[in-house]
C-alpha cells in the first residue's frame, strides 16, 4: 500500500495516461480486511473454505493472500490480491458474489458468532511493464 494514503471500499484510482498505456491485459485488485478483535481465524477459514472457491466461481482468479508479520497488524488482518479480465469484469464479478446464496450462507454461518470484518479497503492496480505477474 502506499504510505501515508488511505483508500476504502469503492474507490476507483485512475491511472495516469502512461500508466494505463504501459498494460492492456489484466486488472489487479489489493484487498485489505480489518477484522473485530479476535476474529482473523475465523475470516481466514471462511477464505480458506468458502470464499476463495466462490470468487473463481465468479470469473476472479486468486493470485495470492497473506498476512502481516508484525503486531499490531498480525492480528486483524488480511491482504489478498485478485486478478480480474477488466475493471468492468470486476464489477460484474463482485455484484455477482454478493448476491450468490451459497456466499450469503457461508457469511451467514461464519458470523453465527458475531460479525468478523470491520473494515474493507479495495485498491484498482495495473501491472508495470517490468513486472513478473500481468
Amino acid at each position: 500500500m502506499i504510505a501515508g494514503a488511505a483508500f476504502t471500499l469503492g474507490v476507483l484510482l485512475t491511472p495516469s495516461p502512461s500508466a494505463s498505456a504501459q498494460t492492456k491485459g489484466r486488472v489487479f485488485e489489493m484487498r485489505t480486511y480489518t477484522t473485530l478483535p479476535g476474529r482473523l481465524d475465523a475470516l481466514n477459514a471462511r477464505f480458506r473454505n468458502h470464499t476463495t472457491k466462490l470468487f473463481e466461481k465468479h470469473g476472479m482468479t486468486n493470485i495470492g493472500y497473506w498476512v502481516p508479520k508484525d503486531a499490531p497488524r498480525s492480528e486483524d488482518t488480511l491482504i489478498y490480491i485478485l486478478a480480474h479480465d477488466s475493471r468492468e469484469a470486476a464489477k460484474k464479478s463482485w455484484d455477482a458474489f454478493r448476491t450468490d446464496p451459497d456466499w450469503k450462507k457461508a457469511q451467514a454461518e461464519s458470523e453465527a458468532s458475531g460479525k468478523i470484518v470491520a473494515k474493507v479497503e479495495s485498491v484498482f492496480l495495473d501491472a508495470t511493464d517490468y513486472s513478473k505477474v500481468k
